[in-house]
């Protein structure tokens, strides 16, 4: 057997690559026909009810802005629900037929429980789920002096899109829906200072990859992107003032640019068109192959750029006990202070709630936008009393 394998393992490789070569031209004529005829019988959706997580800015928003001009009904959720004020009159104003806002965290079991059965209360189904939940770093792994932000890491970028999908599953499965995932090429591009990022990111696609198996009747759109707009140059853990602590996750930091809207653009077309995949842009898809078949020639090019800016320095402020603010207030570090609590990524099963993270202060109100009228709600429990303001 070893001997088998031996011979495999010099055969397999370059023959893969020569069949690959001759039969380029028919794949890409089959792929474009396929894409044609995808696009001419695209779903419609309008009066489609599509929850969006993450919606508060950046990736999540400008989703909820491309849907919102297919006239779909709209489940814009965020932990911060005055960002999703704005965003939510926006796209009522660009086309959507229904915008229904709603404060909660995604990392947590009980609150997806909460926004999508409430929408399945409100709109008697859901159609597309679309998970753009995330949290990026900046900073090399020994550089991180407070590991609790690494369970935070996993959390958002993992727990924060299973847990919204494992609840909408069955209400997808009665409608023949969608999942569309926010992922990133460096879930197989090893990018240096994104080693946590990059972990979660690959456990995500693997998770997304089996469960499209599994689930038949849902479709599951997986889509990719590089470093667009100023998401990876800005920082990614902030303290806010006031609070204990607090984060900033990657869809609550303000991107703007081309890019982001092309990459939203993207997302909501593919997924209309059932891809199940949405790259961009597409040529980072090089790489892989010299991951597979080259993959020193990769490693050599990352260390030329790395000794091509010299000596390391500090990237991040996390977990190296400097200020993270500049303002007129002492600083505050990471290190002799609150820290978060070190919890751990939990089975999707467990007894209880989840342990509370990424919080502070009490549960946020729900917010409805239909129309012409605006009506809120101070309890999550949607058989509250509510008020009305014309």
């Amino acid at each position: 057997m070893d001997l088998i394998n031996s011979v495999l393992n010099l055969v397999v490789p370059p023959a893969s690559l020569v069949m690959l070569a001759f039969a380029w031209p028919a794949l890409s004529f089959i792929n474009v026909c396929e894409w044609v005829y995808n696009t001419l019988y695209s779903e419609n959706m309008e009066d489609k009810v599509v929850i969006i997580t993450g919606a508060s800015s950046g990736i999540g928003e400008q989703i909820a802005y491309e849907y919102a001009k297919k006239k779909a009904k709209l489940v814009l959720v965020a932990r911060r629900e005055n960002r999703l004020r704005g965003i939510g009159e926006n796209a009522r104003l660009l086309g959507a037929k229904h915008v229904m806002i709603m404060a909660a965290d995604v990392v947590k079991l009980d609150d997806c429980m909460r926004f999508v059965t409430e929408t399945v209360n409100y709109h008697g189904h859901v159609d597309h789920l679309v998970n753009t939940a995330s949290l990026g770093h900046t900073f090399y792994f020994e550089e991180a002096i407070d590991t609790s932000v690494f369970p935070a890491l996993v959390d958002i970028n993992f727990w924060g899109n299973v847990y919204p999908t494992y609840v909408a599953l069955p209400f997808l499965r009665e409608s023949n829906g969608r999942v569309i995932v926010n992922a990133s090429a460096e879930n197989w591009l090893p990018l240096p200072r994104m080693s946590l990022y990059a972990a979660a990111k690959a456990a995500l696609i693997n998770f997304y990859e089996t469960l499209r198996f599994e689930v038949k009747e849902v479709g599951i759109t997986i889509a990719t992107h590089g470093l667009i707009g100023s998401e990876m140059t800005r920082g990614k853990f902030m303290l806010e003032d006031g609070a204990e602590m607090q984060w900033k996750e990657e869809r609550e930091v303000h991107v703007t640019g081309g890019q982001v809207e092309e990459f939203a653009r993207l997302m909501v077309e593919g997924a209309c068109r059932g891809d199940a995949y949405v790259k961009y842009p597409s040529w980072y898809d090089i790489f892989l192959l010299y991951r597979v078949f080259a993959p020193s020639v990769l490693g050599w090019t990352f260390r030329l750029l790395l000794s091509s800016n010299g000596a390391r320095r500090s990237t991040s402020l996390i977990g190296t006990s400097r200020p993270l603010l500049e303002s007129s207030s002492p600083p505050k570090h990471l290190s002799g202070g609150p820290r978060l609590p070190a919890t751990t990524g939990r089975p999707i099963l467990e007894a209880g709630s989840p342990p509370k993270l990424l919080t502070g202060g009490g549960s946020p109100p729900n917010f409805l936008l239909t129309g012409g009228s605006f009506t809120f709600s101070h309890q999550h429990n949607p058989h509250q009393h509510q008020q009305k303001m014309e």
